[in-house]
């Protein structure tokens, strides 16, 4: 068992750390507003520096950094009924497409302005304008982002994810928004699911509305979640194409596959399976389909965070510190931009 002998260390020592993690955030109820998958990078930095030699481990970090990563992404894809957010998440689908491609824009525009590098800002913008760590997680691979691109992004989205966590519900009631203005605001201004979560159940303890609102902001966030098809596939085709520009000076060929982000179409795949399942099946049989569907959602979140935590075990500390500034500005700059246009926009509606 070759791939055992080299990766296996690696893999279980990502999987220990997840575990340890994933417990602790289930424990402590408290820190479900920073999420396990924030709590394994920093988990996996600290054992970057206490650990002197990780040649054994090296390959088997790197196979969960990038291979587990994917299959997280794949696996997410059967948390998504495509028919229950083509019923809900339709009306509010214009605000959706403004904020993430508004959130695109200041990204693109950022980084011309403060010489991001490119990944990372791409990282950030995606992050923040579709569902956070899982935008980020589906986009890495296709832009070929490193490890140390990753945390960097990550770290800034998850800042802002806290911020808003701790912010907007009362930030909602000053403004007079209403429960279900407050669920198409906490939908489409946090990234994570974890925060909307957070969030949203926040705003149903204070309000008393019996996890209304949390379940309205859920659709929403799962309608921005699909945003990463197109998103990545656009992606896909702007690096074939800079990359065959480059390879035709150097008169290389450029490998379509290795390029195009296949575990995107089984995302899709693993979606309209979870639709059609859910829409054939009744009673007995489709409670257990929803129970499956429920624990490979469960096991896409776990494979994040195993991922995050091998991520933070190639990343530099030092180095992601000192250059942690631009990446914020960014990132405020991104969350600043999609807030004003999610309440603008239901203002201009009649939503609020």
């Amino acid at each position: 068992m070759e791939f055992i002998r080299k990766k296996g260390k690696g893999i279980g020592l990502c999987f220990l750390v997840a575990l340890l993690c994933w417990l602790l955030v289930r424990l402590a109820g408290v820190l479900e507003v920073v999420g396990a998958p924030v709590i394994a990078i920093l988990t996996g930095m600290v054992l970057a520096v206490a650990m002197k030699d990780k040649t054994a481990y090296r390959e088997g970090i790197a196979f969960t950094s990038k291979k587990i990563l994917q299959y997280a992404v794949i696996l997410l894809g059967f948390g998504l009924n495509l028919a229950t957010i083509g019923k809900v998440g339709m009306t509010s689908l214009p605000i959706i497409l403004s904020t993430i491609s508004t959130s695109l824009a200041v990204a693109f525009l950022m980084y011309k302005l403060l010489k991001i590098p490119g990944k990372t800002a791409a990282l950030i913008g995606v992050g923040s304008s579709i569902c956070g760590g899982s935008a980020i997680a589906a986009t890495a691979p296709v832009i070929d982002a490193d490890d140390e691109e990753i945390a960097q992004a990550i770290s800034v989205i998850f800042l802002f994810n806290i911020i808003a966590a701790l912010l907007f519900p009362t930030m909602g009631g000053l403004l007079g928004l209403t429960n279900t203005g407050f669920g198409l605001f906490a939908g489409t201004a946090v990234n994570d699911t974890s925060s909307v979560t957070a969030t949203a159940s926040t705003w149903d303890t204070l309000h008393g509305t019996n996890g209304a609102v949390l379940e309205y902001a859920t659709i929403v966030k799962l309608t921005r979640t699909l945003a990463i098809i197109p998103v990545t596939l656009v992606l896909a085709f702007v690096r074939m194409r800079r990359e065959k520009k480059e390879n035709r000076v150097e008169g290389t060929a450029v490998s379509l596959k290795s390029i195009f982000p296949m575990f995107i179409l089984y995302f899709v795949g693993a979606s309209v399976i979870t639709t059609v399942i859910t829409s054939v099946f009744s009673g007995a049989a489709l409670e257990a389909a929803n129970g499956v569907f429920g624990l490979l959602k469960q096991l896409s979140k776990f494979f994040i965070v195993m991922a995050m935590a091998a991520i933070g075990m190639n990343t530099n500390v030092v180095k992601l510190v000192k250059t942690g500034g631009k990446p914020i500005a960014l990132g405020i700059t991104c969350w600043a931009a999609i807030t004003f246009v999610s309440l603008t926009l239901q203002r201009l509606l009649g939503l609020w």
